[in-house]
Protein backbone atom coordinates (compact mmCIF):
# COMPACT_ATOMS: atom_id res chain seq x y z
CA UNK A 1 0.00 0.00 0.00
CA UNK A 2 1.72 3.52 -0.83
CA UNK A 3 1.35 6.72 0.77
CA UNK A 4 -1.68 8.87 0.36
CA UNK A 5 -2.15 10.95 -2.71
CA UNK A 6 -1.69 14.81 -1.39
CA UNK A 7 -4.84 17.19 -3.05
CA UNK A 8 -4.06 20.40 -3.91
CA UNK A 9 -7.61 20.45 -4.76
CA UNK A 10 -10.08 18.64 -2.63
CA UNK A 11 -12.58 16.48 -4.00
CA UNK A 12 -16.34 18.45 -3.27
CA UNK A 13 -17.36 15.14 -1.87
CA UNK A 14 -14.83 15.35 1.09
CA UNK A 15 -15.26 19.09 1.31
CA UNK A 16 -19.28 18.59 1.50
CA UNK A 17 -18.88 15.87 4.33
CA UNK A 18 -16.41 17.57 6.16
CA UNK A 19 -18.71 20.74 6.21
CA UNK A 20 -22.15 18.79 6.28
CA UNK A 21 -20.86 16.84 9.73
CA UNK A 22 -19.53 19.89 11.15
CA UNK A 23 -22.50 21.90 10.93
CA UNK A 24 -24.61 18.92 11.69
CA UNK A 25 -23.26 18.24 14.90
CA UNK A 26 -23.38 22.11 15.91
CA UNK A 27 -27.24 21.73 15.33
CA UNK A 28 -27.84 18.58 17.32
CA UNK A 29 -25.34 19.85 19.51
CA UNK A 30 -27.58 23.08 20.10
CA UNK A 31 -30.68 21.18 20.25
CA UNK A 32 -29.19 18.68 22.96
CA UNK A 33 -28.60 21.59 25.22
CA UNK A 34 -31.86 23.18 24.60
CA UNK A 35 -33.27 20.00 25.73
CA UNK A 36 -32.47 20.96 29.60
CA UNK A 37 -35.01 22.83 29.60
CA UNK A 38 -37.00 21.22 32.64
CA UNK A 39 -33.79 21.70 34.26
CA UNK A 40 -32.80 25.66 33.30
CA UNK A 41 -36.39 26.69 31.83
CA UNK A 42 -36.23 28.85 28.54
CA UNK A 43 -32.69 29.46 29.48
CA UNK A 44 -31.39 26.31 27.97
CA UNK A 45 -32.54 27.51 24.42
CA UNK A 46 -30.74 30.55 24.81
CA UNK A 47 -27.78 28.18 25.62
CA UNK A 48 -28.59 25.82 22.49
CA UNK A 49 -28.54 28.84 20.31
CA UNK A 50 -25.43 30.48 21.84
CA UNK A 51 -23.68 27.23 21.19
CA UNK A 52 -24.66 26.83 17.77
CA UNK A 53 -23.98 30.46 16.83
CA UNK A 54 -20.35 30.42 19.13
CA UNK A 55 -19.24 26.85 17.35
CA UNK A 56 -20.14 28.39 13.67
CA UNK A 57 -18.54 31.77 14.69
CA UNK A 58 -15.15 29.83 15.46
CA UNK A 59 -15.07 27.29 12.76
CA UNK A 60 -16.58 29.60 10.03
CA UNK A 61 -15.42 33.16 10.97
CA UNK A 62 -12.51 32.78 13.19
CA UNK A 63 -10.34 30.02 11.96
CA UNK A 64 -9.61 31.63 8.73
CA UNK A 65 -8.20 35.30 10.40
CA UNK A 66 -6.12 32.74 12.88
CA UNK A 67 -5.44 29.50 11.35
CA UNK A 68 -6.42 29.34 7.86
CA UNK A 69 -4.09 32.38 6.48
CA UNK A 70 -0.85 30.67 7.89
CA UNK A 71 -1.57 27.66 6.25
CA UNK A 72 -0.04 26.02 2.86
CA UNK A 73 -3.74 26.14 0.73
CA UNK A 74 -4.18 30.06 1.69
CA UNK A 75 -0.65 30.47 -0.39
CA UNK A 76 -1.38 28.06 -2.70
CA UNK A 77 -2.72 29.27 -6.38
CA UNK A 78 -5.72 26.93 -6.98
CA UNK A 79 -5.79 25.31 -3.84
CA UNK A 80 -8.66 24.05 -2.16
CA UNK A 81 -8.56 22.98 1.66
CA UNK A 82 -11.11 19.92 3.04
CA UNK A 83 -13.13 22.63 4.61
CA UNK A 84 -12.77 25.46 1.96
CA UNK A 85 -11.92 28.18 4.47
CA UNK A 86 -8.58 28.72 2.81
CA UNK A 87 -10.72 30.85 -0.05
CA UNK A 88 -12.37 32.58 2.85
CA UNK A 89 -9.12 33.21 4.08
CA UNK A 90 -7.20 34.35 0.89
CA UNK A 91 -10.47 36.73 0.31
CA UNK A 92 -10.32 38.48 3.56
CA UNK A 93 -7.10 38.40 6.06
CA UNK A 94 -3.69 38.86 5.02
CA UNK A 95 -1.81 36.14 4.29
CA UNK A 96 0.09 34.84 6.79
CA UNK A 97 3.47 33.05 7.50
CA UNK A 98 2.88 28.71 7.02
CA UNK A 99 5.94 28.83 9.60
CA UNK A 100 3.36 30.10 12.05
CA UNK A 101 0.79 27.72 11.44
CA UNK A 102 1.40 24.62 14.08
CA UNK A 103 0.65 27.56 16.46
CA UNK A 104 -2.69 26.60 16.08
CA UNK A 105 -2.53 24.00 18.93
CA UNK A 106 -0.63 26.79 21.34
CA UNK A 107 -1.55 27.72 24.60
CA UNK A 108 -5.29 26.93 26.65
CA UNK A 109 -8.04 28.94 24.23
CA UNK A 110 -5.80 28.02 20.90
CA UNK A 111 -8.07 27.50 18.09
CA UNK A 112 -7.95 23.84 18.09
CA UNK A 113 -8.95 23.91 21.54
CA UNK A 114 -11.83 25.46 20.86
CA UNK A 115 -12.71 23.04 17.92
CA UNK A 116 -12.47 20.24 19.67
CA UNK A 117 -13.97 21.65 22.66
CA UNK A 118 -16.96 22.85 20.13
CA UNK A 119 -17.09 19.34 19.74
CA UNK A 120 -17.37 17.73 23.03
CA UNK A 121 -19.05 20.41 24.62
CA UNK A 122 -22.57 18.93 23.71
CA UNK A 123 -21.38 15.39 23.85
CA UNK A 124 -20.61 15.94 27.59
CA UNK A 125 -23.58 18.25 28.41
CA UNK A 126 -25.48 15.74 26.60
CA UNK A 127 -25.05 12.94 29.19
CA UNK A 128 -26.16 14.48 32.44
CA UNK A 129 -29.02 15.94 30.37
CA UNK A 130 -30.35 12.63 28.78
CA UNK A 131 -30.18 11.05 32.45
CA UNK A 132 -32.05 13.72 34.53
CA UNK A 133 -34.45 14.89 31.46
CA UNK A 134 -35.08 11.42 29.67
CA UNK A 135 -36.90 11.13 26.51
CA UNK A 136 -35.95 9.71 23.52
CA UNK A 137 -35.59 12.67 20.85
CA UNK A 138 -32.55 13.87 23.82
CA UNK A 139 -31.07 10.12 23.37
CA UNK A 140 -31.18 9.79 20.00
CA UNK A 141 -29.61 13.20 19.76
CA UNK A 142 -27.14 12.26 22.51
CA UNK A 143 -26.30 9.00 20.13
CA UNK A 144 -26.25 10.90 16.75
CA UNK A 145 -23.66 13.47 18.42
CA UNK A 146 -21.43 10.45 19.64
CA UNK A 147 -21.44 8.70 15.94
CA UNK A 148 -20.86 11.95 14.29
CA UNK A 149 -17.71 12.94 16.54
CA UNK A 150 -16.84 9.35 16.07
CA UNK A 151 -17.10 9.31 12.36
CA UNK A 152 -15.21 12.58 12.56
CA UNK A 153 -11.89 11.28 14.16
CA UNK A 154 -12.32 7.45 13.15
CA UNK A 155 -12.95 8.11 9.78
CA UNK A 156 -13.74 11.76 8.35
CA UNK A 157 -10.11 13.46 9.40
CA UNK A 158 -7.61 10.55 9.48
CA UNK A 159 -9.16 9.13 5.49
CA UNK A 160 -10.80 11.89 3.79
CA UNK A 161 -8.93 15.12 5.10
CA UNK A 162 -5.63 14.88 6.88
CA UNK A 163 -4.19 11.65 5.28
CA UNK A 164 -4.29 13.72 1.92
CA UNK A 165 -3.54 17.59 3.21
CA UNK A 166 -0.47 19.32 2.22
CA UNK A 167 -0.30 20.91 5.71
CA UNK A 168 0.38 17.53 7.38
CA UNK A 169 3.92 17.92 7.37
CA UNK A 170 3.69 21.44 9.78
CA UNK A 171 0.62 20.56 11.68
CA UNK A 172 0.91 19.16 14.88
CA UNK A 173 -3.02 17.06 14.77
CA UNK A 174 -1.42 15.15 12.14
CA UNK A 175 1.87 14.55 14.12
CA UNK A 176 -0.31 13.64 17.04
CA UNK A 177 -3.01 11.11 14.60
CA UNK A 178 0.03 9.39 12.63
CA UNK A 179 -0.86 10.44 8.99
CA UNK A 180 2.26 12.10 8.15
CA UNK A 181 3.59 8.97 7.52
CA UNK A 182 0.76 7.70 5.61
Amino acid sequence: MGKAKLFKRYPVRNIVVYNATTVVHFLCGGLMLSGARSLMGTTANVVGLLYVLMSLIEMYILMPFQVCRNCVYSGMENGLCISGLNIVARRLSPKGNTSDFPNRAQGLFCPNNLYISSLLFPVLCGIPIVILNFSVTLLALELCLVILLFARFAFIIPKLACVHCMSKFICPQAGLMGVREK
